[in-house]
């Protein structure tokens, strides 16, 4: 993953987190309630949030350190496909109901995991 496409995403899934908590505090709060789905929808946004700023900040490395592009790269990905899973099957559980679509959690979970692993190794070789 290049170093533009790791910033464009940061900036990308900074202002849709952004805009996707609003509209869940403000617009479906009450249906959140209703359902017993707010503790779930802000724990998919903290998450999100979270790892947004984690690709921010790996994509500002890959900026200082062009050599660390390529394992940078990789720890970005891997944080996209667990914010996908992670939080991705958190708004779908929310927003239709659907209690399967919890197994799916865990996936982006390792993923997530597996992103910060990545970049433990790759920093602990500087």
């Amino acid at each position: 993953m290049s170093t533009r496409l790791i910033l464009q995403l940061a900036a990308l899934l900074g202002g849709l987190t952004v805009a996707i908590g609003a509209f869940g505090a403000h617009g479906l709060r009450a249906m959140l309630e209703a359902s017993g789905r707010f503790d779930t929808f802000e724990t998919a946004v903290r998450y999100q949030f979270y790892h947004t700023l984690a690709l921010l900040a790996v994509g500002v490395l890959a900026v200082a350190r062009p050599e660390l592009r390529g394992p940078i790269g990789t720890t970005a990905a891997l944080w996209l496909g667990g914010i996908l899973f992670f939080s991705g099957s958190l708004y779908l559980l929310c927003f239709t109901g659907i209690t399967k679509l919890g197994a799916v959690a865990p996936i982006g979970g390792l993923l997530l995991i597996a992103g910060w692993v990545r970049l433990l190794l790759l920093v602990s070789k500087l």
